[in-house]
């Protein structure tokens, strides 16, 4: 029943979003019913099952019907402008605190290979990728990218930054900068400095050999718990998917449904 719920709510919130198909000149049978495909992909996410076990009796389509509309959509721009909607619709009720953002990379395991994989320094090499976050005070999941899982966190800073777009709802101009930004040992380089700097933020980055890392922890924590958050997908705990954009696609629809459990708790 919470399942079917979110799904519901989601959907109004997609509906919008997704391009209607345009009829084919040549005829064939009519496209699959968009929302039980969303509803597939819904439960996919969830659950973490393979795309070829879903099950027929919920009458969502079949697995591969599901995958093709996940990716048909993430080269649409779908699943973006569902996570900026949502962070849209949070700020207009000002329930994203921009006071001070958080970021982090966290690796996750990747058994078949594919796109943006990597040997894991931390898990004795064995193939993975590596997402960043960066979130605002509270955890809302402000922008998120992939990597591979050998690559340093240091050196997608300015791109995880920059991913965050424009986000309004209030008056006055889009906001997209916090204030302040947290990170761990990880990102103590002079560029990582420079580049809160150049861009009006204020540089909250623990030292190495100077600072316990035990200080920045309850500002860390939120990033943390929005990673465990999106591993709390089954879809998500292992990368299963090969290609980079099909993995994205669940990331952001992750990402959405954070978002979306803020606006209801909040908005």
């Amino acid at each position: 029943m919470e399942r079917a719920l979110i799904s519901q709510k989601l959907w109004q919130e997609c509906e919008p979003l997704v391009p209607q198909p345009k009829p084919s000149p040549k005829g064939g049978r009519p496209r699959s019913d968009y929302r039980a495909a969303f509803n597939g992909i819904l439960f996919v996410l969830m659950t973490g099952i393979p795309w070829e076990d879903l099950p027929k009796e919920l009458g969502l389509g079949s697995g591969m019907t599901c995958w093709r509309r996940l990716r048909q959509w993430q080269h649409e721009g779908v699943w973006d402008r569902l996570h900026q909607a949502l962070l849209h619709r949070l700020r207009q009720y000002d329930q994203i605190d921009w006071s001070r953002a958080s970021i982090d990379g966290a690796s996750v395991a990747k058994p078949p290979g594919g796109e943006a994989t990597g040997p894991n320094p931390t898990d004795r090499g064995k193939l993975g990728s590596k997402r960043h976050v960066l979130t605002d005070a509270r955890g809302v999941p402000l922008a998120i990218l992939v990597s591979a899982a050998n690559r340093h966190d240091s050196m997608f800073f300015d791109s995880v930054i920059d991913a965050v777009r424009p986000v309004g709802g209030l008056q006055g101009r889009p906001r997209r900068r916090p204030d302040k930004l947290h990170a761990d040992k990880g990102y103590d380089y002079d560029k990582c400095r420079k580049a809160l700097r150049e861009r009006g933020i204020q540089v909250r980055i623990a030292r190495r050999g100077v600072q316990s890392s035990e200080r920045l922890g309850r500002h860390r924590l939120v990033v943390e718990r929005t990673h465990a958050w999106i591993a709390g997908f089954g879809k998500l705990r292992i990368r299963f998917e090969r290609q980079l954009d099909t993995h994205l696609a669940l990331l952001k629809l992750a990402c959405s449904i954070i978002c979306l459990r803020f606006v209801e708790r909040f908005c």
